[in-house]
């Protein structure tokens, strides 16, 4: 169930490309231990709002509270640090990596070591290292990758590189999760797979998640909340059920609200 404190806020944001405004005051808040869906047509500004949020852009204007910090003070090398894991459309893993190195960068962005002293191999850092590859094997076995653990991502098939990207992301224990279009790609059988994924990220791992998707059913399978943006704007905000039946989300997506 969600508790009852925002765990984030956003007020207001607009960001612009040269003249095309990509967001439009876009305001909206999740819940602590929600699933909320992103939605809405081919340049509706999904991915440029889960830019804002993970600090790749910066909005021109508008707000963004986490835990009640004001996220865009942030640098954006430090929001993995402050809990928000993110993936992206096309998996960013390094391909000549082994599963359990890209794994263990996610557990990186919030341990205390750095080149110096894990090159003299001080005692905290080889302890902090041991704990980072542990808690990486951990996540790899949560997401059914122990077979290709020791495995270089190059040449690994698209579904699984899929699921390494998002062990990448719940390495760090993010309080927020962030999975942008997570079903593209995969098929019947692994989409379903995803569902149940999306739900034990939640139950198990204690995440609030927030995921773009175009594949609808699964989005209005595993969402508690769906928002939909059309042109920048937010046009609807509630219960998939609610959302479905929504004349604007129809036009938007279909040309016709009588449809």
């Amino acid at each position: 169930m969600a508790g009852d404190a925002a765990l984030l806020s956003v007020c207001g944001i607009s960001a612009r490309f040269g003249g095309v405004l990509a967001l439009d005051r876009v305001d909206f808040e999740l819940r602590r231990g929600t699933i909320n869906g992103l939605i809405g047509p081919n340049g509706a500004g999904k991915t440029t709002l889960f830019n804002c949020l993970s600090r790749l852009h910066t909005p021109h204007t508008g707000e963004i509270l986490f835990e009640g910090v004001h996220l865009l003070r942030l640098a954006p090398h430090r929001i993995s640090g402050a809990g928000i894991g993110r993936t992206f459309q096309s998996p960013a893993l390094f391909a000549t990596l082994t599963v359990l190195e890209n794994v263990m960068l996610g557990v990186h962005s919030r341990t205390r070591s750095d080149l110096l002293s894990n090159a003299l191999r001080l005692p905290w850092a080889l302890r902090e290292e041991r704990l980072a590859r542990e808690k990486a094997r951990e996540t790899i076995a949560f997401l059914g990758l122990s077979k290709v653990e020791r495995s270089v991502c190059a040449g690994l098939p698209f579904g699984t590189l899929k699921r390494i990207e998002i062990a990448r992301a719940l390495a760090s224990d993010p309080k927020l999760l962030l999975l942008d279009e997570p079903a593209g790609g995969l098929n019947h059988e692994e989409v379903g797979g995803l569902a149940e994924l999306v739900r034990q990220c939640r139950a198990q791992r204690g995440a609030t998640v927030m995921l773009v998707e175009h594949h609808m059913n699964l989005v209005m399978q595993v969402s508690d909340r769906v928002m939909v943006l059309n042109f920048g704007r937010k046009i609807a905000d509630g219960a998939p059920a609610e959302v479905q039946r929504n004349a604007q989300v129809v036009r938007a997506y279909l040309g016709d609200a009588r449809v």
